[in-house]
């Protein structure tokens, strides 16, 4: 979906079998804390939303090892752009493209929605014409307030091997790059609904208490699924899996809905 010199970029993409109109599309981002993780893992989350009636890609991005922040978001709107430009080709309506993730994923996808039209994350991944916006967005285990005193207390670590790898820094050092990489800095009228989503036995921080209330202000629809008893990475446990699958389906029914 996008190269850079030799490098290529590429995604895996599924779609229902005997579709003819054009389908809503959700770009499916992995996690590993930036610096680790495949689309692959991504995988069972695709075919699930695919089976519910959704064109769906799970994507790779640069991981902080290879390039720092702001390669990882700038690969997820290429891959947005890169769908919104052949939405003829693979039955998509380019109206309505969505995204979710989980862990760093879902902070890419919640950076995804919250920053359309930032130049600065936009990158050269291609197809400059097309709008790299989204029109709903899952986060899943997401951080969504990079200027946080957690996570400013994290990324103060020498050891750190999230933030000051994901982010070049610490935020005292760098605090301009942690506000470009959280996805409350850029919250707008603009912004499309966005639902948080989080397991039980995961951190009070990926509740996004903060960032919600700053949507609700501004009029955008949010919300909070919390699964039982589901840890960080809830999608790796069945019932947790089908609780979530369940809640994003409907969640991206409701708000991308297609002009046929």
């Amino acid at each position: 979906y996008a190269c850079y010199g030799d490098r290529e970029m590429q995604l895996d993409l599924w779609r229902p079998k005997n579709a003819s109109a054009p389908l809503p599309a959700i770009v499916c981002i992995h996690g590993g804390g930036w610096f680790k993780g495949d689309r692959r893992s991504m995988a069972n989350l695709a075919q699930a939303l695919a089976a519910q009636g959704f064109v769906t890609a799970s994507i790779s991005y640069r991981l902080s090892g290879e390039a720092k922040f702001p390669a990882a978001i700038q690969d997820c709107k290429a891959a947005v752009r890169f769908l919104r430009a052949n939405a003829a080709k693979y039955g998509i309506d380019p109206k309505a493209i969505g995204a979710t993730g989980l862990s760093a994923g879902g902070h890419l996808a919640a950076l995804l929605a919250t920053s359309a039209g930032v130049k600065e994350l936009e990158g050269e991944g291609g197809h400059p014409d097309r709008s790299s916006a989204v029109q709903a967005c899952v986060a899943m285990g997401a951080q969504s307030d990079l200027k946080s005193d957690r996570i400013r207390e994290l990324s103060s670590k020498p050891d750190d091997p999230h933030y000051r790898t994901f982010l070049g820094a610490s935020m005292d050092e760098i605090p301009q790059t942690f506000a470009l990489a959280s996805p409350r800095h850029h919250l707008d009228k603009t912004d499309p609904p966005l639902l948080f989503m989080t397991g039980e036995l995961d951190d009070a921080s990926t509740h996004a208490n903060e960032t919600r209330a700053d949507l609700e202000k501004l009029g955008i629809r949010t919300g909070l699924v919390i699964i039982p008893q589901a840890p960080h990475g809830f999608l790796g446990q069945q019932r947790a899996f089908d609780i979530g699958v369940e809640a994003c389906a409907k969640f991206f029914k409701e708000h991308l809905k297609t002009a046929g």
